[in-house]
């Protein structure tokens, strides 16, 4: 079983940028694994982000981040990474991340291991 952290959640003008960062330890090292990260307001449904294949090579955004945001890898450090920029109030959320080893990476479904989440707010 992989452990999933979160971090570099924060309050950002709108237009700024943040970077998160998740790191795993347990099980199996995150190489083997698809990458995801999601977000969630409360009451809504969590909510698709990007997704990175496990060398890193292939990625997939939504599309109302696409352009603005990036998701990156480093398995040597086991961390995943999603650099945010030009950041809006629609992107207030907590994000979290995922690990799965299944195709379908824009599905919850997907994934089998899901970080705690990081909150991140955009003022306007």
């Amino acid at each position: 079983q992989v452990q999933l952290v979160e971090s570099g959640g924060g309050l950002v003008q709108g237009g700024g940028s943040l970077r998160l960062s998740c790191a795993a330890s347990g099980g199996n090292t995150l190489s083997v694994y698809r990458m995801g990260w999601f977000r969630q307001d409360p009451g809504k449904d969590r909510e698709f982000v990007a997704t990175i294949s496990r060398s890193g090579g292939s990625t997939y955004y939504a599309d109302s981040v696409k352009g603005r945001f990036t998701i990156s890898r480093d398995n040597a450090k086991n961390t995943v990474y999603l650099q945010m920029d030009y950041l809006k109030p629609e992107d207030t959320a907590v994000y979290f991340c995922a690990a799965g080893r299944t195709a379908g990476g824009a599905s919850p479904t997907a994934y089998d291991y899901w970080g705690q989440g990081t909150q991140v707010t955009v003022s306007s």
